[in-house]
């Protein structure tokens, strides 16, 4: 089975987020795409980033009806902050019989090289790319492990959903119907 990866922090889970991950699961060679929940990016600040454990509950809350899509909490016991390349070798020994990919915005591939061990994740496990906006130039594009799968290009970002939220502006049809009522019950990113 090959399993496209997701990583991110999912803070909260938007549509943007399901709809690359529905496109990447229909790519022919592309069994299940999993979301595999960060708990601490080493690029990102930690400052309105809820507890990991809520942030998984809202990716399965997304998820629950597409058995193409998967939450994994596989980074939650492992060092922090998360480095792909370990998360990749761990899942790789767990998962012998798997092939994994690794799916990224085009936005991501001019910083690819700074990733720790990225030689290592281009040759061994490759990457599947989608659009996104304002995307610089990067050379991996003519890579031969680096598939660039044609998708929307939507522009919805988490911390545009959180500023709607501190504005109490509504998130309906930002987020899934499921997370948009577990963020209101719950008062997350007030």
């Amino acid at each position: 089975m090959t399993v496209g990866l997701f990583f991110g922090s999912f803070n909260p889970i938007h549509i943007g987020h399901l709809i690359i991950a529905n496109v990447m699961a229909e790519a022919p060679e592309i069994s299940q795409v999993w979301f595999v929940v960060s708990p601490q990016n080493p690029f990102k600040q930690r400052k309105s980033l809820l507890h990991e454990f809520d942030r998984l509950d809202m990716v399965n809350a997304a998820i629950q009806d597409n058995f193409s899509l998967r939450a994994s909490d596989i980074e939650f016991n492992m060092p922090k902050p998360s480095y792909t390349i370990d998360t990749l070798t761990y899942l790789t020994e767990k998962h012998p019989d798997y092939t994994f990919k690794l799916i990224i915005g085009q936005d991501n591939l001019k910083s690819f090289p700074k990733w720790k061990n990225s030689d290592q994740i281009l040759s061994k496990y490759g990457l599947y790319v989608y659009p996104r906006p304002n995307s610089q130039p990067s050379d991996l594009l003519d890579h031969e492990n680096v598939k660039v799968i044609d998708s929307p290009m939507l522009d919805v970002s988490a911390t545009f959903i959180r500023n709607c939220i501190k504005k109490n502006q509504s998130i309906r049809y930002l987020v899934p119907a499921e997370v948009e009522k577990i963020i209101l019950s719950k008062k997350f990113y007030l």
